[in-house]
């Protein structure tokens, strides 16, 4: 192993793997958007931790191998968990697994001879580690791993699945906490991705980043609508419990209505074990979620005790990663192909090839950034690997196999569907299209979505009559779906007279059309389909300015750079990057022309803050900054809103009231040179007395 290493006395070496590994870490934690196959990265902090294991002087605190996950984001509370969440370290190979069992006997002060301590062995599930506090047997709390001692509160998103008892039948301790691998399922992440693909979204690389994204949505309504599910594997506490084994937990998981992975054995010595892998990694492709390897844990509890923990994982587990599924083949074609959003996006067209019992002949190259990197050419021979990701990917070029003056791979400037030239933004990697509503590959996917389910949601307007109307010319922006009944009735081909349509069923459609000219302002604008701006964004927005035509105002005055961009970025969820999509939006030619004559058309209604009470707050905008101890900020908000109260992000000179909770930083220092005025949480409550009744 020491010869595939670096020398282990370059200290430039190992700074640059603690450099990337932190960097990896973050993009598949924090950000579900891993920028490395699992291969890769086993690799690197293998090799970390084999300069480490010979220059332990070199390790700090701050080292990811004494580290778990990444810190929690900032979009979520934080909380501490009541025992830490670990991770657990690798075995790649049969003397691995060995080494691990030797270690834990000399640990025990025993020596291992042919028998090995009784062990579970499960199938590691590849998903988002949870954590689930129970309270007097109810579900009070749901967390991710974070780095292992804080987690990103996510309880609404948690209680929307229904594989998570919501209460557990007694007898039960007064606290405990569930500890288990959210999942989505291979159906389930197709189902995803093909929506995900006719409205023009980037897709979810593989079922275990599509879990995650789900789970840590700021909307429980998006998670609840993804299918997640969970499996149970263990609790933060066991030896607390009146069991003894590991096995007998999971029994008693699925007494309290947990799922528990079927596919566990127990054994007691090293041949069934390797058996079992090999078993399970042959049925891997047929279980229909992903597993990356099994877990060998100790069934004692006692023993697992008495073994304790290292900085970051336990020293009585140990997980048996499957090898990456890879083949060779050709990249026969590059081809970019453009989104609703206008994306552009890249994929690579290959000779085809079985990978882990599926033939493939498309991989994703991700963005033009991954194709320099890789510096990925069309007719090399490249490495493809699925590693348990549905969506192959290309991970190596095998270029002492490129011929001579093979020409590098040249980004189109221009949208290959409509030519309007492709622009891309200093904060971002993606290259987008221009044209917007004028070019025909965004056009028909933001036609559908602007009569999709959560937006217009037209009966009759479906994604095959879409395609047909766009292709037959009657429908090609979303002003004409509303035109359309109006020129049908002059036209000298009626839609009743053309095939597959009749009299009852053009006259159905128009119905359905003109059912929906009236429609709340929150999903007018989540209809027109500008990047980022999803339901809970639009819904923050339409609650801020209440009607269309106040929102049109301010978004004009706001491309002047004038305080409305201020405005803009002090709505909860809106920042830079979100306001300048929505600017960009409406700096294309004839989009501003398209919502006037849109609202000509129809009737916008004016998004409503159910003022139930009249008070001192209504008509403000109130900013919460710090931790409140009576509410969570999301009660103190919906509040807040109730009472007629505009509730932004960030601090201006048009915030009225900055409520102040412990440990509140610049917003209240911002607010105090801004002349606004501070309330304290009680000082806030008594404004609203009526409403906390």
């Amino acid at each position: 192993m020491k010869d595939l290493f670096a020398p282990l006395n370059n200290p430039t070496r190992y700074h640059e793997l603690v450099a990337l590994i932190k960097t990896y870490d973050l993009a598949y934690y924090q950000e579900d958007a891993p920028l490395v196959s699992d291969g890769e990265y086993d690799a690197l902090r293998a090799e970390l931790i084999h300069i480490e294991q010979q220059h332990p002087d070199w390790i700090t605190p701050l080292s990811p191998s004494q580290q778990v996950g990444a810190t929690p984001s900032e979009k979520f509370q934080k909380i501490d968990h009541l025992n830490p969440m670990l991770s657990l370290d690798n075995a790649f190979d049969e003397g691995d697994v060995w080494a691990f069992f030797e270690r834990t006997y000399r640990l025990l002060g025993k020596s291992l001879s042919q028998h090995i301590p009784e062990v579970v062995a499960e199938p590691k599930i590849d998903g988002l580690s949870a954590s689930l506090r129970y309270v007097k047997g109810r579900l009070n709390l749901g967390t991710t791993r974070g780095d292992g001692t804080t987690g990103e509160d996510v309880t609404a998103n948690i209680k929307t699945l229904k594989d998570i008892p919501q209460s557990l039948p007694a007898p039960y301790p007064e606290l405990i906490e569930i500890r288990g691998e959210v999942y989505l399922s291979h159906d389930d992440f197709f189902t995803l991705n093909e929506k995900r693909q006719q409205v023009g979204e980037d897709l979810f690389a593989n079922p275990r980043n599509a879990a995650a994204g789900s789970l840590r949505q700021l909307d429980p309504q998006i998670t609840a609508s993804r299918g997640l599910k969970f499996f149970a594997y263990g609790c933060g506490d066991p030896w607390a419990l009146a069991i003894t084994t590991h096995s007998q937990l999971l029994e008693q998981l699925q007494t309290w209505g947990f799922t528990v992975n079927p596919h566990y054995i127990i054994a007691r010595n090293l041949p069934p074990l390797m058996n079992y892998y090999h078993r399970m990694a042959d049925q891997r492709a047929t279980l229909g979620y992903d597993i990356d390897g099994v877990v060998y844990k100790i069934n004692n509890l006692e023993t697992q005790r008495r073994l304790g923990f290292i900085s970051r994982s336990p020293r009585f587990a140990i997980a048996h990663k499957f090898p990456a599924e890879q083949a060779q083949t050709c990249l026969l074609d590059i081809q970019v192909q453009v989104g609703r959003t206008g994306v552009l996006t890249p994929v690579a067209y290959l000779a085809p090839i079985t990978v882990g019992g599926v033939v493939v002949t498309r991989a994703t190259l991700h963005n033009a950034d991954e194709i320099v990197r890789k510096d990925i050419r069309i007719g090399d021979q490249v490495i493809i690997e699925r590693a348990g990701d549905v969506i192959p990917r290309i991970v190596e070029v095998l270029k002492e196999s490129r011929p001579n003056h093979v020409p590098v791979f040249v980004f189109p400037t221009s949208c290959p569907v409509c030519q309007s030239p492709v622009t891309v933004r200093a904060d971002e990697v993606a290259r987008k299209c221009s044209g917007g509503l004028t070019c025909p590959a965004q056009a028909m996917q933001k036609l559908k979505h602007f009569v999709s389910r959560d937006a217009f949601d037209i009966e009759g307007l479906g994604k095959k009559n879409i395609d047909y109307f766009y292709e037959k010319k009657l429908i090609t922006s979303p002003l004409e779906i509303f035109t359309l009944a109006e020129r049908d009735s002059q036209s000298l081909t009626p839609l009743r007279a053309q095939m597959g349509w009749g009299a009852l069923s053009a006259k159905n459609l128009f119905d359905a059309i003109n059912t929906r000219r009236t429609i709340p302002f929150s999903r007018f604008l989540y209809a027109l389909g500008i990047p980022q701006v999803g339901q809970t964004t639009a819904k923050n927005i339409a609650t801020f300015y209440q009607t269309f035509d106040a929102w049109q105002s301010a978004m004009i005055a706001a491309l002047a750079q004038d305080t409305s961009l201020q405005e803009l970025l002090s709505i909860e969820g809106v920042g830079a990057s979100i306001a300048q999509d929505i600017l960009d939006f409406m700096k294309v030619p004839g989009h501003q022309d398209l919502l006037r004559a849109l609202s000509q058309e129809l009737t916008i209604l004016s998004e409503t803050r159910q003022e139930t009470f009249s008070t001192p707050l209504t008509g403000k905008t109130v900013v919460f900054t710090g931790t409140l101890q009576t509410l969570s900020r999301d009660q103190a908000k919906a509040i807040a809103s109730r009472v007629g109260a505009k509730v932004a992000g960030s601090v201006s000179a048009k915030t009225d009231f900055v409520v102040v909770g412990e440990d509140a930083g610049s917003k209240a220092t911002k607010a105090q040179r801004l002349g606004v005025s501070l309330l304290t949480e009680d000082e806030w409550r008594q404004m609203i007395p009526e409403v906390l009744k």
